[in-house]
C-alpha cells in the first residue's frame, strides 16, 4: 500500500526520519504507582496509537484510533508490578484494562485450591516484567515495519517453567496490529498451560449503538446471572446502575482457513467504526465474552484463550487442561485492526457473521 500515494523510494526523498511516517517510542512512565514501568508506544500514519507495557507482560494498556479511545481503562490506572498480590481476587487492585490484559500462564479464572496449590484471580502473567526486549522499525520492501519482542518467564523452582516469547507487530501504513505467542516448557518437568486475551473493548466505540458480531452457534451462560436475558447477549445499551456481569461461552465456527473473526461495529461513531478480531481456531478453541455494563465499569470483552476462564481444578476436572511436556511449546495470537467506512463494515458484518 503506497504511502500517501507515493512508493518506498519517493516518501524516503520527502522525509528526513521515519518518525514521520510512525514508529515507536521507548520510555519510562514516572508518576504514581507506575513510576518505572517501561513502556514501548506503537504510532501508525493511520491514526492508531497503543501503548504496550514491557513490564506488565507486554500487555497493552491505552490504544487510540484517530484519538477516539478503542479500549475501557479501569479506575486502578497502570501499577508497577510490584504491586501484584497473588491472593484471592487481588488481582484487581492491578487490573488497568486495557485493549489487552492476558492472563495465565498456569492458572485463569476464580481463585481456588488445585492439588494443594492456592491460586489466584487470573494468574500472574500480566504482572511479570520481559526480558530480553528487542525493538525494531525498519523497511521491509515497500513497508516499514514496527515491532517490539521480549520473553516472559513465569517460572518456579520445583514448579512450572514456562518462556513466553511474545512478538507485537504493526506496518505502518496500517490501523491493525498483531500479537504472537510463543510458549515453551523449559522447566523440569510437564507444566500446565493456560492462555486467555481479556481484549476490552470500551466508549466511545462501545456504546448502546454498537453491533457485537460473533461467528456463534451456542452461547453458554457462566451462571445464573448470565442466564437471565442470555437471548440479548449480542444487545448493547446505555450504562445501567449497579449492573452484575454477565459471562457467555461461545462455541464459534471458523472460515474455510480456520480464522474465527469477532466484530464490534459502531456506524454512528465519527460515520462508521469497527474493530475486527482474528485468530485461528485450532490455537484458541475457546471464546468468553466477557459483557459489564455497568456505571464507569462499561466494557465489553472479547476473549479468545486455549481455555475458559474457570480456573485449573474445573478446566483438569473437564479434561479441557492442556499440559506441556518438557522442552514442548506451543503457538498462540491474533490479530486486530480498525475498519471504517460503510462498505468495509458491511462486510466486517458479514465475515463475523459466517454469511
Amino acid at each position: 500500500m503506497p504511502l500517501f500515494g507515493y512508493d518506498r523510494k519517493e516518501v524516503e526523498k520527502r522525509t528526513g526520519h521515519t518518525s514521520q511516517l510512525g514508529g515507536l517510542k521507548q520510555y519510562q512512565l514516572t508518576d504514581g504507582r507506575a513510576a518505572g514501568v517501561r513502556v514501548v508506544d506503537f504510532r501508525t500514519t493511520r491514526g492508531l496509537e497503543f501503548t504496550v507495557l514491557v513490564d506488565r507482560g507486554m500487555d497493552i494498556s491505552e490504544a487510540r484510533y484517530r484519538g477516539m479511545s478503542l479500549c475501557w481503562r479501569s479506575a486502578a490506572g497502570d501499577a508497577s508490578p510490584g504491586f501484584y498480590d497473588p491472593r484471592g481476587a487481588e488481582w484487581l487492585w492491578t487490573f488497568f484494562g486495557g485493549l489487552l490484559t492476558t492472563c495465565g500462564l498456569t492458572q485463569v479464572g476464580p481463585p481456588h485450591t488445585d492439588e494443594g496449590e492456592e491460586l489466584g484471580l487470573h494468574g500472574r502473567v500480566s504482572t511479570i516484567p520481559a526480558e530480553q526486549i528487542s525493538v525494531r522499525e525498519e523497511w521491509s520492501g515497500e513497508c516499514l515495519q514496527l515491532e517490539v519482542s521480549g520473553v516472559v518467564r513465569e517460572a518456579q523452582l520445583f514448579g512450572p517453567g514456562l518462556a513466553m516469547h511474545r512478538t507485537i507487530g504493526a506496518r505502518a501504513d496500517c490501523a491493525g496490529f498483531s500479537v504472537r505467542d510463543r510458549i515453551a516448557n523449559v522447566g523440569a518437568r510437564p507444566a500446565p498451560v493456560m492462555l486467555l486475551y481479556h481484549i476490552n473493548t470500551g466508549f466511545p466505540l462501545l456504546d448502546d449503538r454498537a453491533e457485537l458480531i460473533l461467528p456463534s452457534t451456542e452461547a453458554t451462560p457462566r451462571d445464573a446471572e448470565a442466564e437471565d436475558g442470555k437471548e440479548r447477549w449480542a444487545e448493547m445499551h446505555a450504562p445501567v446502575s449497579g449492573y452484575a456481569e454477565k459471562v457467555y461461552f461461545h462455541t464459534v465456527q471458523a472460515n474455510s482457513d480456520g480464522v474465527v473473526t469477532c466484530a464490534l461495529i459502531n456506524r454512528r461513531l465519527d460515520g462508521g467504526i469497527g474493530l475486527r478480531l482474528r485468530y485461528r481456531l485450532s490455537e484458541l478453541p475457546f471464546l468468553t465474552q466477557w459483557k459489564m455494563l455497568g456505571d464507569r465499569e462499561y466494557v465489553l470483552g472479547i476473549e479468545p484463550g486455549n481455555c475458559k476462564p474457570i480456573g485449573r481444578a474445573a478446566a483438569r476436572a473437564a479434561g479441557e487442561l492442556v499440559e506441556l511436556a518438557v522442552g514442548e511449546e506451543l503457538q498462540m495470537g491474533f490479530e486486530l485492526d480498525v475498519v471504517e467506512g460503510e462498505a468495509a463494515l458491511d462486510q466486517l458484518a458479514r465475515e463475523a457473521a459466517r454469511k
